[in-house]
């Protein structure tokens, strides 16, 4: 039923990827890397592209495991790599991970965006990102909304403001609230139209995503210097 929902719809939710005592054990090492500024300083941004001095709104850290690299040993990173090769074939392996965090109190919206925007054009156009709520994920913190995808088409992108986000101007009428539990995750497509609402509370929304593409095709990105580090862009138009 998820296969087909996923092939249909361009996302899926799936409930409990990891158990509870998984999911404690990625909240520590996630902690540890939001206070490791120094060792995390070449991977980290504001996605808001608005903190203030000392102050991220949307912390992301692209490639976590390169940091803890236990990491992809974990029960987590293994679930998700076995689900993506069910959605999308054997061939599928990890492409990069990353981690968002909304602070509290910040209401600041992860724009409406395709994550093919930000890739290169490939000839095996096959990705999944596994998006993976650390905790309580809902409309007040900022969960994740979808619209079914409709083709393959990658809608012109521009960033929110200097140095945040890319975003699609689009309808957002069809768009579909998807409430996550702590170890609950969403599969999507790189076509696949989605954005968050700003986090209102007083926690942390924090979220771990895993990226998933064929093999050979993570082969081309490096052989092309693409490691999806670096300043954030429109690649595929």
């Amino acid at each position: 039923m998820e296969k087909n929902l996923f092939l249909e719809k361009g996302f899926v939710k799936w409930t409990r990827l990891i158990d509870s005592e998984e999911t404690n054990s990625i909240s520590q090492v996630y902690q540890l890397l939001l206070s490791e500024k120094a060792k995390t300083q070449h991977l980290r941004s504001d996605l808001s592209g608005l903190g203030e001095k000392g102050k991220e709104k949307i912390t992301q850290i692209m490639r976590p495991s390169s940091i803890h690299s236990n990491l992809i040993e974990s029960k987590t990173y293994q679930n998700a790599l076995e689900k993506a090769k069910y959605l999308l074939g054997e061939d599928m392996a990890l492409d990069f991970d990353m981690l968002i965090n909304k602070s509290p109190d910040t209401a600041t919206e992860t724009p409406l965006h395709q994550d093919a925007a930000y890739w290169i054009s490939m000839p095996d156009k096959r990705a999944v990102s596994c998006w993976i709520a650390i905790d309580k994920a809902e409309e007040k913190n900022g969960c994740m909304w979808f619209i079914p995808r409709e083709g393959e088409t990658v809608f012109p992108h521009q960033p929110n403001v200097e140095g945040g986000a890319l975003y699609c101007d689009y309808s957002k009428e069809k768009a579909e609230c998807v409430p996550l539990e702590p170890g609950d995750c969403t599969f999507h497509d790189g076509y696949t139209l989605h954005f968050s609402k700003g986090n209102f509370t007083k926690g942390n929304r924090r979220a771990l995503i895993l990226n998933f593409r064929p093999q050979k095709m993570i082969e081309l990105e490096r052989s092309l210097g693409i490691d999806h580090t670096g300043v954030r862009k429109a690649r595929n138009k």
